[in-house]
């Protein structure tokens, strides 16, 4: 389904409810703490509805797994049973669905001497919901045991009304470069559950790494998925990790990562990079590569950083491999895992900073120009592309990959991760293809995010906070009918610089809540975004994130041991384009 086929799953220009109508002047303040901002809330100062041992869940049919959700976090959380009780129990939390909302939207009303009722235009407008109630409820919602035993809970009286602007909210986690654990990818499913983030992009192939079984190819895990050393820092640090680092994910890990991810109404989206960023596989498998050019026999998987000049080779043989690859990867990624909202048919193929120097002086590669009447070695990365394209749409899934698989020629059906700015996706939108908005000047969060001396490997520009929450997916350059063209936005973590989970921590957040609402939020023009209200909803969000474990980067800066001292970055002088 693509954006124009209806305007609550695409993107929506202004809304006539005013964003910052969430901040209630009618009742305490931290009830309105809610990241991100809602679309409209009401309600009744000084009332609540009780949570405890005597209140009840009710869920109707189609609203079981966020029933179960509710039941695992919250009860543990107060250490409360939440038995299921009848539908019309006063003190009880009660979950149904009303197709008057939008696929995504929810309405949360919580009624003294009623309780507690959230309704959603779908499953996932329920679960959303259901994120709204443990922010409503106070920090303490997000540990998993009660720290503070028979403190009575209750819930303000609110009713929020809420949907989304953008259909695609995602997050790239690059753990190619740096493996993240299973259980590091499941946390960070969670984490963005609670922020409303609903694609997960996983980067799972590249030169420093291949991070996916494929039973067929064995290699690519018994060689490729581990590399002798590491650089510390950018390319040019003289600084080396001097020990293996690896890792991979078998088919069942996958399989538990989508199910998990499902449950929460994440759809996860595997990328498998081509025809460059493919050093990992061929050291395993040295007859990808160009071997009428270079040995590939003595290549091993890539231990630095940057744009690696050894791409696959254009043939047959490579073709068929990665069909078989894809194979896999299509049984282990259903195009249903969640359901008509999601976007679990898109697989992400890469195309991005595939360097032509081999093919130039390959005669096979020459010879296969040739033989298919193309113009140039651009013309030969967009056939390599459209034959991926045609192969997954035989099979009703669609290709995604980042706007330098426009060069050259773009099939119709595929869709553009505009990483370039965002001229790709300006491109790609005007020619009819679905876009999703990920401009590396703006939501790269591997990109430092403040310009002193202390931050951690500093990288790129410097993206504050501020500056993440007035980023603006869809450019002004579009009119109403190209713009329906842009599915959504997306914030990349790319992982070069951020060797473990803490790492990552401190680049994505606090931005990541940022960047949440940009994508969930109908929120005014970038100049006119009330960020200060925004810091004060995030010193509650803070308390938040620290019940949840995270390792944020704080607003007064990083923390001693947050910093890096004397690890080289590559920090980008002035002010990042604006497109």
């Amino acid at each position: 389904m693509t954006a124009s086929q209806g305007s609550p799953h695409g993107a929506s220009h202004g809304s006539s409810r005013d964003p910052r109508a969430f901040q209630d002047t009618d009742g305490p303040r931290d009830t309105a703490d809610v990241i991100p901002a809602p679309r409209a809330v009401t309600g009744t100062p000084g009332r609540a509805v009780p949570l405890d041992r005597e209140t009840t869940l009710w869920a109707a049919p189609g609203t079981d797994g966020t029933e179960r959700w509710l039941r695992a976090t919250l009860g543990a959380a107060f250490g409360l049973p939440l038995p299921p009780g009848p539908e019309d129990a006063r003190n009880s939390v009660r979950l149904r669905l009303d197709d008057a909302l939008e696929p995504e939207g929810y309405r949360l009303s919580a009624v003294p001497d009623r309780g507690v009722e959230i309704a959603g235009g779908s499953p996932a407008g329920v679960f959303w919901g259901a994120q709204t109630l443990r922010q409503l409820l106070g920090p303490d919602a997000f540990r998993r045991a009660p720290v503070r035993p028979g403190v009575p809970r209750a819930v303000p009286a609110r009713v929020v009304e809420d949907a989304p602007r953008f259909r695609w909210r995602g997050l790239l986690l690059d753990v190619a470069r740096h493996f993240m654990p299973k259980d590091g990818v499941l946390r960070y499913l969670d984490l963005m559950a609670a922020h409303k983030l609903n694609v997960l992009h996983l980067h799972l192939t590249d030169d420093q790494g291949w991070r996916i079984e494929i039973r067929r190819h064995p290699a690519l895990t018994e060689v490729g998925s581990w590399r002798a050393r590491t650089k510390i820092g950018h390319r040019a640090s003289p600084l080396w990790e001097d020990k293996p680092h690896g890792g991979y994910y078998t088919q069942d890990d996958i399989r538990e990562i989508v199910a998990y991810a499902a449950e929460r109404h994440i759809s996860v989206i595997p990328e498998i990079d081509v025809p460059g960023h493919s050093q990992a596989a061929i050291a395993a498998y040295p007859e990808l590569g160009n071997t009428d050019v270079v040995d590939t026999s003595a290549l091993t998987v890539w231990d630095t950083w940057g744009v690696n000049p050894n791409v696959l080779a254009p043939t047959d043989t490579t073709l068929r491999f990665y069909e078989g690859v894809l194979e896999e990867v299509l049984e282990l990624f259903p195009a249903d895992a969640t359901g008509p909202s999601g976007f679990s048919e898109f697989v992400h193929i890469g195309g991005d900073e595939c360097p032509k120097d081999q093919w130039r002086a390959s005669p096979t590669a020459q010879a296969r120009i040739r033989e298919l009447g193309l113009a140039d070695e651009d013309e030969l990365q967009a056939w390599f592309i459209g034959r991926f394209d045609a192969w997954l749409s035989a099979r009703g899934r669609r290709l995604i990959g980042w706007d330098e698989i426009l060069e050259g020629g773009l099939a119709p059906g595929a869709a553009v991760s505009s990483w370039r700015g965002y001229a790709g996706g300006i491109a790609a939108a005007r020619a009819g293809h679905d876009v999703v908005m990920c401009p590396q000047e703006h939501v790269y969060l591997d990109h430092r995010q403040a310009p002193g001396e202390d931050e951690p490997v500093p990288i790129g520009y410097v993206r504050t906070l501020e500056d993440v929450y007035r980023f603006e997916p869809i450019p002004p350059e579009l009119d109403a009918d190209e713009a329906r063209h842009v599915l959504g936005t997306q914030a990349n973590v790319w992982t070069e610089v951020l060797e473990d989970s803490a790492r990552v921590d401190y680049q994505a957040f606090p931005r990541l809540a940022a960047f949440a609402e940009v994508a969930w939020s109908s929120l005014p023009a970038p100049a006119e975004r009330d960020f200060a209200g925004f810091e004060r909803r995030m010193a509650a969000h803070y308390r938040r994130l620290d019940a949840l474990g995270v390792g944020y980067r704080p607003p007064t800066g990083p923390r001693p041991w947050q910093r890096r001292p004397g690890v080289l970055g590559r920090p980008l002088e002035g002010p990042p384009p604006l497109r």
